[in-house]
């Protein structure tokens, strides 16, 4: 994404990166099968004129993906040193955010 996640703002999201990388795949694979269970069923309610469960589907779907993209952020590397300043900046940066 190219733009801050605007689910990093929730304190309760932002412990989902304390998790071990094996935790935050783990959960992220489940919430990419979500994804599509949900996408699959928004189309099918849409298509049988069932508004308001495609709506429900759909905001299930981006959901999982913006939670997916938060547990993949920090797979590839470590987590880096908290003192450094660069994370002292990122942290207050998501604080104000």
């Amino acid at each position: 994404m190219g733009y801050l996640n605007p689910l990093l703002g929730l304190p309760s999201a932002r412990r989902l990166l304390a998790l071990s990388a094996r935790e935050r795949s783990a959960v992220a694979a489940v919430l990419m099968d979500l994804r599509r269970e949900a996408n699959v069923n928004a189309e099918a309610s849409w298509r049988r004129k069932k508004g308001p469960m495609a709506a429900y589907y759909r905001a299930v779907s981006t959901y999982a993906r913006h939670l997916t993209h938060v547990l993949r952020r920090g797979l590839a590397v470590e987590p880096p040193d908290a003192s450094s300043a660069s994370v002292q900046s990122l942290l207050r940066d998501l604080d104000a955010a």
